[in-house]
């Protein structure tokens, strides 16, 4: 399977089982996808708000979504996410770290959203640096672990007597600012051309029912021609 992937024929093939404006549709929406930004969710309890920010993600053209699973549910609710779970890719984690060096590796800043004495107001944050974007549990914020190791800290400007917001609504004002800034910069953010890629066959095989024997008829047809 992790030839075909990486394989045009196989593409070309499973792009006859959907419909050209659907093949359309796909590469309007990967023209807006980026990964120079990513989210990260920390132990979240209420399952709705860990599916809210992925919607968040889809809709305001965020790939990756890293969830730490520590000791609350694994489940996505599919009624608050809509859909969103085909389209974003999904990573789990069972702990900080793992997800901490897992990003750091990969090149990312690990920015906090959270009110901190060297707090950045969202106006005001860097978009040039690839930036993984920390947001913590409802009831306690993000954990001392993050905190920590944390290269910068994010806010989101407030006028009102109430000192914070759920997390899916923080997560989404955050989210719609720093990728319409993205978006009008001269930053290099969009998908590479193998990652463009890999999503159209990732997408195109979610969009078709009977995927796998599909495929299997693609292989017979390919072992047949040799």
């Amino acid at each position: 399977m992790e030839n075909l992937l990486s394989d045009p024929d196989y593409l070309n093939y499973l792009e006859d089982f959907i419909t050209p404006s659907r093949k359309e549709r796909f590469f309007e929406v990967l023209k807006n996808r980026t990964k120079h930004f990513t989210v990260a969710i920390e132990d979240v309890y209420q399952l709705h708000n860990t599916s809210a920010v992925m919607r968040s993600c889809e809709v305001f053209g965020i790939q990756e979504l890293h969830v730490v699973e520590q000791r609350y549910g694994k489940k996505i609710d599919k009624e608050i996410a809509l859909g969103a779970e085909k389209w974003v890719d999904i990573h789990r984690f069972n702990s900080n770290q793992d997800c901490i060096d897992d990003l750091k590796a990969r090149g990312y800043q690990i920015i906090a959203t959270t009110p901190h004495e060297n707090d950045c107001m969202l106006e005001d944050f860097d978009i040039s640096k690839p930036s993984a974007i920390f947001f913590g549990t409802e009831r306690y914020g993000l954990s001392d672990e993050v905190l920590q190791q944390a290269d910068g800290f994010l806010k989101i400007p407030m006028f009102g007597f109430t000192e914070s917001l759920n997390i899916s609504v923080s997560a989404a004002i955050i989210l719609q600012h720093i990728s319409s800034r993205l978006r009008h910069s001269d930053i290099d953010w969009q998908l590479t051309e193998a990652e463009l890629f890999e999503k159209r066959i990732d997408w195109t095989r979610k969009s078709i029912k009977d995927i796998e024997y599909i495929t299997k008829k693609y292989l017979e047809k390919v072992a047949g021609s040799r």
